[in-house]
């Protein structure tokens, strides 16, 4: 256990074999994001920094920790590495790496485990709750090509909010209601500074959802108020990332209250609301290290994360370029009000009647 405890990161050299089929590429998807989040649940060291996944026909891919960093911090390492191997150091004819093998580096070594049976007995029930845990995942991971960063950008509108508006409408359309949402805001500005939350399920956003659902109100009404819910929404946003959140202050009240034993029914009510809408931007391209236009081959889908609600969605999105945002979608099978599919197919939809207010020609910016 000390050599796994030092270790800086895990490897799992993955038997499975995940390809991308052409013709089924959402299966595809689905299942290769499902064998990353939680693979055969013993396969995968979810204690450590991150697990790096090789697959048998040469697939990589990553299973991080959340505790030590948020996904911007390794999706930009991921992408170094990627970039670097691909762009910088390259391969040979043969399809191995160029250069020559360091001399002193030590050969693997077999740890060899003494595991009492009282213990394996254990660990064999645990397996059995993990692996009830991932049957219970629903995750749809799609690509939106309908338009992207550059086409929203036309519109005079962040693409952000543009997204987190469409993903409340879709979920109004999705549940027949609102709920408290999640969005993931970095706090970088301050030193160690890690996320707060933007609450972006605001009155401005559900005054433009229901009256775009209604069909009572005008195109340009309906235009007039997505633009007042947009600007809203970057407003809160900036609020979060200069340390004006709410979320984290919070915590730290009700941390402070259980060092001080004081018990705060106020802040039971307030933290015990789920979060049935669980949202994260991931950043890509932090700095550029390769030209996304001319090398889309080397595009990575992103990542994603599990529901945070038994009854809720987890969706995180990607920006790439100016033509292309990456949805990653889970929810619980288990759960009667969630479909992980169904939602995408609502984003998409909400997408495309947002874009549709503006009346611009074309699909591509």
């Amino acid at each position: 256990m000390d050599s796994v405890e030092k270790a800086a990161f895990f490897v799992t050299l993955d038997e499975d074999k995940p390809e991308l089929f052409v013709d089924n590429q959402v299966k595809s998807l689905d299942q290769y994001a499902k064998s990353l989040l939680h693979g055969k649940c013993y396969d995968r060291w979810f204690d450590k920094s991150f697990t790096f996944i090789v697959f048998a026909n040469g697939k990589v891919g990553l299973n991080a920790e959340h505790s030590w960093a948020d996904a911007p911090i390794i999706g930009h390492l991921w992408e170094y590495a990627l970039a670097t191997d691909t762009f910088q150091l390259g391969y040979k004819e043969d399809g191995n790496c160029k250069g020559d093998p360091a001399p002193n580096v030590p050969l693997p070594q077999r740890l060899q485990w003494d595991i009492p049976n009282e213990c394996q007995e254990v660990i064999m029930n645990s397996l059995k709750v993990a692996q009830t845990l991932a049957d219970d995942v629903d995750f749809y991971a799609f690509p939106f090509t309908r338009f992207g960063k550059g086409f929203i950008k036309k519109c005079r509108t962040s693409p952000d909010a543009f997204i987190q508006i469409a993903l409340q409408l879709a979920n109004y359309r999705d549940k027949g209601t609102f709920c408290l949402t999640y969005e993931s805001s970095m706090t970088r500005l301050f030193r160690e500074g890690r996320t707060e939350t933007v609450r972006s399920c605001t009155v401005e956003t559900c005054n433009f959802v229901t009256a775009l659902d209604g069909k009572k109100h005008s195109n340009e009404e309906c235009l007039n108020l997505f633009r007042i819910a947009a600007k809203n929404h970057q407003h809160i946003s900036r609020l979060a990332m200069s340390g004006c959140g709410i979320d984290r202050h919070l915590f730290c009240l009700y941390v402070v209250s259980k060092y001080l034993g004081v018990n705060s029914p106020f802040l039971q009510e307030v933290l015990s609301e789920p979060w049935c809408l669980s949202t994260s931007q991931t950043p890509i391209q932090q700095i550029e290290l390769f030209d996304l236009v001319n090398h889309p081959e080397y595009v990575s889908i992103g990542g994603g994360f599990g529901p945070v609600a038994d009854d809720g969605y987890g969706v995180s999105y990607i920006i790439v370029g100016d033509h292309l945002i990456n949805f990653h979608i889970s929810c619980k099978v288990s759960s009667p009000l969630t479909d992980a599919h169904r939602f995408g197919e609502n984003i998409s939809q909400a997408m495309l009647d947002i874009i549709t207010l503006f009346n611009l020609d074309g699909k591509k910016a």
